[in-house]
């Protein structure tokens, strides 16, 4: 079994148990999100799924992606036009984006961890959510530049 395969699998078993319907439309998106490489915005993945689905709406796209968001199955990346999702890793990480094209890549974890415990230590927060970004110019886009 692909770890598509698997990822497919445990996302529909988080919807069910939670008692939301699997319509043909969610599933389809759920396969989508499971195999996407990257962060596609919502509507990058309705133009996916839409010629399948031609009278889906993107209000489907925004409510299963808010569904999956509150079961902690994707990690919303709130940009300041746009938001992008990560079905694949839905836990906090770093990202870096780029300025010039808009591409995103993850960071390491260790280094978000390490920003974040020196946060509660110095404040005395007890952080339970948090979203770091870091924008630049990945390396095409800086060679551009050269």
């Amino acid at each position: 079994m692909t770890d598509t395969q698997v990822r497919v699998e445990h996302l529909e078993a988080r919807l069910r148990e939670r008692q939301f319907r699997l319509t043909p439309q969610r599933l389809a998106l759920i396969r989508v999100i499971a195999a996407s490489e990257g962060h596609p915005s919502a509507s990058q993945l309705y133009d996916r799924i839409k010629g399948e689905y031609p009278t889906m709406s993107q209000a489907t796209v925004y409510k299963t992606l808010t569904l999956l968001k509150e079961l902690g199955e994707v990690l919303e990346i709130d940009l300041r036009d746009d938001s992008r999702y990560d079905g694949n890793r839905p836990i906090p990480h770093p990202h870096l984006i780029c300025l010039r094209c808009g591409a995103i890549s993850d960071g390491e974890d260790d280094l978000a961890q390490d920003v974040i415990s020196g946060l509660e230590r110095a404040s005395g927060y007890r952080i339970v959510r948090h979203q770091l970004n870091a924008y630049g110019y990945c390396p095409s886009c800086s060679q551009g530049e050269r």
